[in-house]
């Protein structure tokens, strides 16, 4: 996850330090010129243009000032709770932690949660399910890497959650993960059973599917989102040690080589060994971007770039722009990680 923390004053500057080590994610903080700089800060003049870049760039943004600037900062911004990133504010003494936009699917309430326990604060959370402790359809969907379909459905759905009416689970049990979807379901206390097909209407159905293709007014249907493996690699890098850092990467977000959907390289990995046997053995499509391309991914999500890299191959970021690159819009769910003679980064398609 890539998190933006945007400050105002030495004292919000101070508790967004605080952030950054409090979480475990790739952390950029924001603030205003005209103060004393820690090491590794961005400095901003204009706040306005500065959100509306990183509300494309980032999967979370954290304002440690007042909430009502951070609502006009992001207004113009917004497309759908589908797409708009985690939006939380702080106060600068750190006192309360408030998950203002994208608490399910952007996963805004978790994050919350999570940085007020590490904070000591008070996490404020307004969504009406997560205020009555009842689990969303959208947020059992979101834990388990899955896209709502169509959207106008969550409201339903999550309303009959709210009214107490039961919501049958049915994973389509083609799928070749079906049985980690049916286990993460029990682990929330959900219940769920396997089906080629849908069940006569009886209630409402949430269904597990790569086919959301299915419109009926009782069922809303789960899609598994693409999971990207991107992958930079030293020239001649063996098959099976590019694999090795594959599955440890995968390990750090707590998925296997199962669910990657695509690799993706740069063009001039083209002819690489590894990476094309890789891809035969995997049975999964690898795609070779051109630098125009990964160039255009990297200034459009603001990347970080190795000028050792940039000067060797003429980008300087292959990994995380590779991944980003295969889809229409990513989230980040592991940021570049270096292992010896191998780069990975992994996206989740939104």
């Amino acid at each position: 996850m890539r998190c933006a923390v945007f400050t105002a004053t030495p004292r919000g500057t101070k508790t967004a330090l605080r952030v950054r080590a409090s979480l475990d994610a790739s952390v950029d903080i924001f603030v205003k010129a005209g103060q004393e700089m820690p090491a590794e800060v961005r400095v901003y003049k204009r706040l306005a243009p500065q959100v509306e870049a990183a509300f494309r760039q980032y999967d979370a943004l954290v304002f440690i000032m007042a909430t009502g600037i951070a609502v006009r900062m992001i207004a113009g911004s917004l497309k759908s709770k589908l797409e708009d990133p985690a939006v939380l504010v702080l106060d600068e003494e750190a006192q309360h932690v408030i998950s203002l936009l994208s608490g399910h699917i952007g996963g805004a309430n978790e994050l919350t949660r999570e940085l007020a326990a590490s904070l000591g604060a008070d996490p404020v959370i307004t969504t009406a399910t997560d205020v009555q402790k009842k689990l969303a359809v959208d947020v059992a969907a979101a834990r388990l890497a899955l896209r709502p379909s169509p959207k106008e459905q969550i409201k339903r759905f999550n309303s009959a959650v709210l009214d107490g009416e039961a919501i049958r689970y049915v994973i389509d049990e083609k799928l070749a993960r079906a049985s980690f979807y049916k286990k993460r379901l029990d682990d929330m206390r959900l219940t769920a059973l396997f089906g080629r097909e849908l069940p006569p209407k009886e209630g409402l159905t949430a269904f597990i599917t790569a086919d959301e293709s299915v419109r009926r007014e009782d069922v809303i249907c789960l899609v598994p989102r693409r999971l990207v493996a991107g992958i930079g690699c030293r020239r001649g890098t063996e098959m099976s040690e590019i694999r090795a850092a594959l599955e440890a990467a995968l390990t750090k977000i707590g998925r296997n080589i199962a669910d990657v959907s695509l690799l993706a390289s740069t063009e001039v990995k083209v002819d690489e060994a590894g990476l094309l046997a890789l891809s035969a053995e995997l049975k999964r499509d690898i795609r070779f971007h051109s630098n125009e391309k990964m160039q255009e991914t990297i200034d459009a999500y603001g990347l970080s770039e190795s000028p050792f890299v940039k000067k060797n191959i003429g980008i300087g970021n292959v990994a995380e722009a590779a991944a980003l690159a295969s889809v229409p819009a990513g989230r980040l769910a592991l940021a570049k990680t270096r292992f010896e003679k191998v780069t990975v980064a992994l996206v989740w398609e939104k």
